[in-house]
């Protein structure tokens, strides 16, 4: 049974005798999904069939080649998987409310269960199609272990207030997933065939960023991932982590963000690792307390993306240093194309571009330059997370968003010493990076002859 606390009823609905849909989005997978599970769960009480819809709509098209091309290749093995289970699917192209709510009424759906997602646009979608069914509709955390409604009713401080909460419901949330079935009631309807060609040509965006070769989208690849990492990176993990310059991070974070694999499936199967405690500690702190505190923040903070949304003191001392003359200013596309004067910083840029990915440190530092080189905090985070949401794989995501506030705005950070333009936001500079890691050596790694675009 799928613990009631992960689900919220957005709707109570008209009495219906058609079958119980869950709309996939957020989760792209079948293995290790409490929503899917939730869907199940109900088709089974109403003795109805169940069916799985997804629907490919403007946002497909509002990242980059890269993004496109992973959710296709993730959708194409969840068609799979639920052709296994005998499971229809349907993939349907368009304005996701209107689509949803058409599917909704051709059916005669009982219930619609949704992904948990509180970014935007996704929470307006959401209102609006609530809105526009007679139906059920409830919602799953199906991305947090502990689901963000119950960790806290609030936005949290920092990872220090949320923490003990987290860890308080950790033992009734971090348990073994049930397996999907194989359902007893079959849908009597058509299912078309999916016609991942309309899929491609409903694609807009250019062609140049696409999916670097380091990594494969999708579930299957998740595993070998997760697997890889636990049998040679997790051993000695709270050390090597914070070197940019090593193999020593997860490279989990954009199966995570895609939904191609649970974290509460890496957090048993780390737990479980022949490993020495503090690596095992570092990692789930991160893959837990900070993903889930990031959450957390987009869930409860209604401007997330601006400076409205950051602690009262970050507003003051940015509003207050707004005005202060910058050494460097650079335009967006100076940016973009790691053009600027600091050879780290555009190493950095490279790397995110070339690779789809950042190491941590990385990411701090060069939001962090981004504001002391626009002409405003607002237009610093604008870059930052434009940047961000088109190249990183695990971009468009709470995450992201996140570590573009803490870095810029002082989101779940303190105040610090006051400087010209950063105000008290906590500061970070090249020397700092010498004392962290091999500079030198990172820059080699993505120099300039490194190639930002396959024009």
């Amino acid at each position: 049974m799928v613990d009631t606390r992960r689900v919220k009823t957005l709707k109570e609905g008209n009495e219906q005798s058609g079958p119980v849909v869950y709309v996939m989005a957020r989760e792209q997978r079948v293995e290790d999904n409490w929503a899917l599970l939730y869907a199940q769960q109900q088709a089974i009480k109403a003795n109805v069939p169940l069916l799985v819809l997804f629907v490919v709509g403007p946002m497909f098209n509002s990242g980059s080649r890269r993004h496109n091309d992973w959710m296709i290749a993730s959708l194409q093995e969840v068609e799979v998987s639920l052709q296994k289970l005998q499971i229809p699917f349907f993939v349907e192209c368009g304005e996701w409310s209107h689509t949803v709510a058409s599917f909704v009424k051709q059916h005669a759906v009982q219930e619609v269960v949704i992904d948990f997602n509180p970014l935007e646009p996704v929470r307006s979608w959401r209102e609006e199609m609530v809105h526009a069914v007679s139906c059920a509709v409830s919602m799953v955390d199906a991305r947090n272990i502990v689901p963000c409604w119950i960790a806290s009713p609030k936005a949290e401080f920092a990872a220090y207030t949320l923490r003990p909460k987290i860890h308080k419901l950790l033992p009734e949330f971090l348990t073994q997933i049930p397996k999907v079935v194989m359902p007893t009631v079959k849908f009597a309807g058509t299912v078309p065939t999916i016609d991942w060609g309309e899929v491609e040509r409903f694609r807009t965006v250019s062609n140049e960023i696409t999916i670097p070769k380091y990594f494969t989208p999708g579930a299957i690849a998740a595993k070998k991932v997760l697997n890889r990492f636990i049998s040679s990176r997790l051993d000695g993990y709270a050390v090597k982590r914070n070197d940019p310059t090593l193999e020593a991070v997860s490279d989990l974070s954009p199966y995570l963000r895609w939904g191609n694999i649970s974290a509460q499936r890496v957090a048993l199967e780390v737990k479980a690792a022949e490993v020495p405690k503090a690596d095992k500690d570092a990692y789930l702190e991160e893959l837990i307390v900070r993903r889930e505190l990031s959450d957390n923040y987009v869930y409860y903070t209604k401007d997330y993306a601006t400076i409205a949304g950051a602690h009262a003191w970050a507003q003051t001392t940015l509003h207050a240093h707004e005005k202060d003359t910058r050494e460097y200013v650079y335009t967006y596309e100076e940016f973009e194309n790691a053009a600027t004067h600091d050879e780290l910083w555009n190493a950095m840029q490279r790397q995110m571009v070339t690779t789809g990915k950042m190491h941590g440190w990385c990411r701090m530092y060069w939001a962090k330059k981004i504001l002391e080189w626009t002409k405003s905090p607002q237009e610093a985070i604008d870059v930052a997370l434009s940047l961000n949401d088109r190249f990183e794989l695990d971009g468009r995501d709470s995450n992201g968003v996140v570590g573009v506030m803490w870095s810029i705005a002082g989101v779940h950070d303190r105040a610090w010493t006051e400087r010209q333009v950063f105000g008290k936001i906590r500061y970070m500079n090249f020397n700092g990076a010498k004392r962290k890691f091999d500079v030198a050596s990172y820059i080699q790694m993505y120099g300039k002859e490194t190639s930002l675009f396959n024009e």
